[in-house]
């Protein structure tokens, strides 16, 4: 995969880094030519010095032949026009793009060409909630522009799931479980498990059957905790 990331910060290097070891092409694009200078004998990925809000820049990145763009720098405007550029000018199949400030986060939609966004205020939020939340449908992860979410409940004692097998909850067609954590481990989801009070189950859904898995797993109150990691 050819991963191509503006903003040479330390957001941008350590997923330049992590994608790097794990075997992907990275190009990082930064337009401080000091701190490229300085990082390039460091980091062992493709550099670019240029600004990346510029569809020049993009087009000697080669950002046509990019499958993922991340706009990683420190300011919103600029990731907002990255992400619009990647999108617009150059059709990147997935753009990925940094939240800076939790105000602007509603900005970061499909109509700027943002696939995924990325807040860490909203992101803490909702691990800590993910970690307290029992009884609670919790959404983890957002995909196809919102329509389909990775959510996670903790069944409650009182969970009307709990004794039952996979295959007897009759799970929407769109909706799936994929894994169940207990006690510590992955349990690989068949349609004989039997799912117990404190496991963790893990499902994708979309935005139709999200309220059916939810009355599956859940029941009545308490109510969907709404908070996104990756809104």
């Amino acid at each position: 995969m050819k991963v191509a990331i503006a903003g040479a910060g330390n957001v941008g290097t350590s997923i330049g880094e992590d994608l790097h070891a794990a075997g992907h092409d990275v190009l990082i694009i930064e337009k401080n030519p000091d701190l490229v200078a300085r990082l390039r004998p460091t980091i062992d990925v493709e550099w670019l010095e240029g600004d990346a809000c510029e569809v020049s820049t993009l087009q000697r990145a080669g950002l046509a032949d990019v499958d993922v763009v991340v706009a990683a720098t420190g300011d919103d405007e600029d990731n907002l026009v990255i992400s619009l550029l990647a999108k617009q000018e150059f059709a990147v199949p997935r753009v990925v793009a940094r939240v800076n400030h939790p105000k602007n986060r509603w900005l970061f939609n499909e109509t700027w060409g943002v696939d995924v966004s990325v807040s860490t205020p909203h992101l803490l939020t909702a691990l800590v909630e993910e970690a307290v939340s029992v009884g609670s449908l919790v959404r983890l992860l957002q995909f196809a522009q919102g329509e389909a979410h990775l959510v996670e409940v903790t069944l409650a004692e009182d969970s009307p799931a709990n004794g039952a097998n996979l295959s007897a909850l009759e799970v929407p067609r769109d909706a799936t479980i994929v894994a169940i954590v207990r006690d510590g481990r992955v349990v690989v989801p068949r349609g004989d498990t039997v799912l117990h009070p404190s496991d963790e189950v893990i499902a994708l859904v979309t935005s139709a059957s999200e309220g059916l898995v939810k009355d599956l797993l859940v029941g009545g109150p308490p109510p969907m905790v709404s908070r996104s990691i990756l809104d």
